[in-house]
């Protein structure tokens, strides 16, 4: 018998990847300056693929017990779902606080409370994340990131 969520897990993603790949094709693959738009979605979209199907053939490769699994308690999905909040927060401050600032209380949550760091280890984490994106993207690359009404 083989697992039943992983195979459909396997399955959906596979079809995703297949939707991204077909997608992908639509734009520049390479362009006089280097990889198009439509670089990183295809290979993305290749992993995607090829990871999925080796999730199916170990899944239908593996054996499991006849013994009826056990169901997910609420203390075992906490702490996933937490950080699933957290990132809904921090999308949902993107327009607000802007990129910088809501990625760094994300990154600070994640750390502090998530991984259970001390405080001043989760700040400079944030602050060192967020002035890393801050010298990679406007600085480096010159693309603009979300601001918000700091101006940042």
């Amino acid at each position: 018998m083989t697992r039943r969520g992983d195979l459909v897990s396997g399955v959906v993603l596979a079809a995703l990847g297949a939707y991204i790949v077909v997608q992908a094709r639509r734009w520049e693959y390479l362009g006089p300056d280097g990889p198009g738009p439509g670089f990183f979605p295809l290979w993305y979209g290749v992993a995607m693929i090829a990871l999925s199907l080796l999730l199916i053939g170990t899944s239908a490769a593996r054996r499991v017990s006849t013994s009826r699994p056990a169901g997910v308690t609420l203390s075992e999905i906490g702490r996933p779902l937490a950080t699933w909040v957290a990132l809904a927060v921090c999308v949902g401050l993107l327009g607000v606080l802007g990129f910088l600032l809501a990625f760094a209380l994300f990154a600070v949550f994640m750390t502090a409370v998530m991984y259970r760091k001390p405080v001043l280890v989760a700040l400079a984490v944030g602050v060192g994340g967020a002035l890393g994106f801050y010298l990679l993207f406007p600085l480096a690359l010159g693309v603009s990131l979300p601001t918000g009404f700091l101006g940042f």
